[in-house]
């Protein structure tokens, strides 16, 4: 961070200037290196490391997983990922945050995988309190394995939206007037990995995994969060207290204009409904004869 060169004398204002400056730089951390906010958790010998270019393989042994090193409460991670090309059916590739615990809450993007030519399917989901069967499914308006294209989570205390190249896919709104519980008090850390599914993936499971195909690669690169950073010692009303805002404290995510889509915003969630989204969680009265309460109100 260069701040380690400072060794002139200061005033105790000059020092004080420079404490805050610098727990503002910790708490608000944003970085586009894989190794300061990212470690591999699970295959390690199945990282690529291209670069700036982090790829992850599935074969016949394993499938791999990274997770970021610190947990966060409050706002936007974004990962630049080039999925899987050509015959990518059963495999999944997820991006997404959670917290831990039985009553953990979660945020999903899923990349289903399908055969050569057929779209790759998005499918998103939230946990609250430790339950989920909130699944939205869409076909993206690109073809998500011929280059890099930004998908992210923006969180805050009035809403979770799902982006992808900062057009939003989904938004799961703050209703706790209406007695729903929100994620709001549990920090999360951020996940990717990719995985065999070939029992439910592609098809509904109809379609398997051709292993002939096999590496199965995913590519990152342009690792990006900015938000709140939390230690783990910290209790959770320590953390909510000291990452919202309050005083003289004003964190971008909980001004007015993050808390809710803008008009614009609006119309392309709108625009991505009427034409990309295959699958509601909300209009499936098979699974949900009685519409679950957070479908109700807020169709915009």
């Amino acid at each position: 961070m260069g701040l380690y060169k400072i060794y002139v004398p200061m005033s105790k204002w000059a020092l004080l200037g420079f404490f805050i400056a610098f727990a503002i730089v910790i708490s608000c951390v944003s970085s586009s290196e894989f190794d300061e906010l990212y470690q591999p958790k699970w295959a390690l010998d199945h990282f690529i490391y291209e670069g700036e270019l982090i790829k992850m393989k599935l074969d016949t042994y394993s499938g791999a997983g990274f997770s970021s090193k610190s947990k966060y409460l409050f706002g936007k991670v974004t990962l630049q990922i080039k999925l899987v090309g050509d015959d990518s059916a059963g495999t999944v590739t997820a991006f997404y945050m959670s917290s831990d615990g039985p009553y953990h809450n979660e945020f999903d993007f899923e990349f289903l995988g399908n055969t050569t030519g057929e779209p790759y399917l998005v499918q998103t989901n939230v946990y609250v309190n430790g339950v989920g069967n909130r699944e939205q499914r869409l076909n993206l308006w690109f073809d998500p394995t011929k280059d890099f294209h930004s998908y992210s989570i923006l969180w805050n205390q009035r809403q979770v939206v799902f982006l992808v190249d900062e057009t939003p896919v989904r938004v799961h709104s703050n209703l706790e007037h209406k007695g729903i519980p929100y994620p709001r008090y549990q920090a999360m850390g951020v996940y990717s990995s990719i995985w065999n599914a070939d029992d439910w993936a592609t098809q509904g499971g109809r379609v398997k995994t051709n292993w002939s195909h096999a590496p199965f690669i995913a590519s990152y690169k342009g690792f990006e969060i900015k938000g709140c950073e939390c230690p783990d010692t910290m209790a959770a009303v320590d953390n909510m207290k000291r990452c919202s805002s309050g005083g003289d404290k004003r964190y971008w995510w909980d001004e007015p204009t993050v808390g809710e889509l803008s008009l614009h915003q609006s119309h392309q969630l709108l625009w991505v409904r009427a034409n990309h989204m295959v699958y509601d969680y909300c209009s499936d009265t098979t699974r949900f004869p009685a519409t679950p309460v957070e479908c109700i109100h807020h169709h915009h």
